[in-house]
């Protein structure tokens, strides 16, 4: 098992992919990955035309694939850095949208650690470990859009 650091770019390939292959509405929404270290992500969604809603501002559904790809990312991530495949999905998703996102919005967890917590316990029960992750929406201006907090759920295999 390797601990080394994971490049941005890999990362970034790695999420095309799972767009391309496994999760297509991620490929459509076309997220951009802009920072993943051991306790941070950062995922930007653009607002246009394929993203928005009937009242120019983000969809709900847009939103929901920000906050999964910024909370689910350090999964990814910490099963990299160990060399190991790892299952994860959400039990469950709390939401509360506090304005309209009219524009760009950026997706930030600060709960890497957490999310190593829940990857270490699974790998030494060989257990599925939920955790509660919680992800900020911002808009271009760092007001807070949406707050989401979801229960991740790993199992390394």
């Amino acid at each position: 098992m390797s601990k080394s650091k994971i490049s941005l770019q890999k990362m970034r390939r790695l999420l095309w992919m799972m767009g391309m292959f496994k999760i297509p509405m991620i490929a459509y929404v076309r997220p951009k990955l802009m920072l993943l270290d051991n306790d941070n992500s950062q995922v930007r969604i653009k607002l246009n035309r394929r993203t928005k809603n009937h009242l120019k501002s983000m969809y709900f559904g847009s939103l929901a694939v920000g906050a999964d790809i910024a909370a689910g990312l350090h999964a990814f991530y910490f099963a990299e850095q160990s060399g190991v495949k790892v299952s994860f999905a959400f039990k469950a998703v709390k939401a509360d949208f506090l304005k309209r996102a009219t524009s760009d919005v950026y997706f930030n967890s600060s709960e890497g650690q957490l999310v190593k917590q829940a990857f270490d316990e699974a790998m030494s029960t060989k257990e599925r470990v939920n955790k509660w992750i919680k992800v900020e929406a911002k808009n271009t201006d760092g007001e807070i859009v949406a707050v989401f907090d979801m229960e991740i759920s790993v199992k390394v295999k």
